[in-house]
């Protein structure tokens, strides 16, 4: 028989939820190059593409595009789908709060710019760049990131 280990901690209560979100990997051609857009999320010291949790009754495709805009300020077209990114985070409301885990699948396209203005960015975000692929596979946070940056490179290129 087995003994009961009586300074183990009790199990703290985990909430699953499982999000879905949308967003897009914007480009422009000047010249002869291409440029690519990141954002950087207000408060945060990282650099992304610009995504977003679906709105009620909104599909995929459609809130990537509003997302896009919304993060960018900027006027996009939807071109190809360029893959999804999946991943696992955790967090609390408040302390002593249930723990939230939170299962995210990201769908991104390809996404032309044509029109608009970086400095109309919504509250969401601090700040626009636009970047060649180089400058962009460098400065993105996350790896899932940099390699649809990688791809968006080949497609858009090859």
């Amino acid at each position: 028989m087995k003994s009961k280990n009586r300074s183990a901690k009790p199990r703290q209560r985990v909430i699953v939820r499982r999000e879905v979100s949308a967003g897009g990997l914007i480009w422009r051609r000047r010249s002869d190059k291409i440029e690519v857009v990141l954002v950087r999320p207000a408060g945060k010291e990282t650099w992304v593409l610009p995504k977003g949790h679906l709105e009620p009754g909104e599909g995929i495709l459609e809130a990537a595009l509003r997302e896009a805009a919304e993060e960018s300020g900027l006027e996009v077209t939807a071109g190809d789908e360029l893959g999804e990114v999946s991943y696992v985070y955790s967090w609390r409301d408040r302390p002593g709060a249930p723990i939230m885990r939170i299962f995210k699948r990201v769908h991104f396209f390809l996404m032309s710019c044509v029109g608009g203005d970086p400095n109309a960015h919504d509250g969401e975000i601090d700040e626009v760049a636009w970047l060649s692929f180089d400058e962009a596979l460098k400065r993105s946070s996350h790896r899932s990131e940099r390699d649809l940056v990688a791809k968006a490179r080949t497609m858009l290129e090859g």
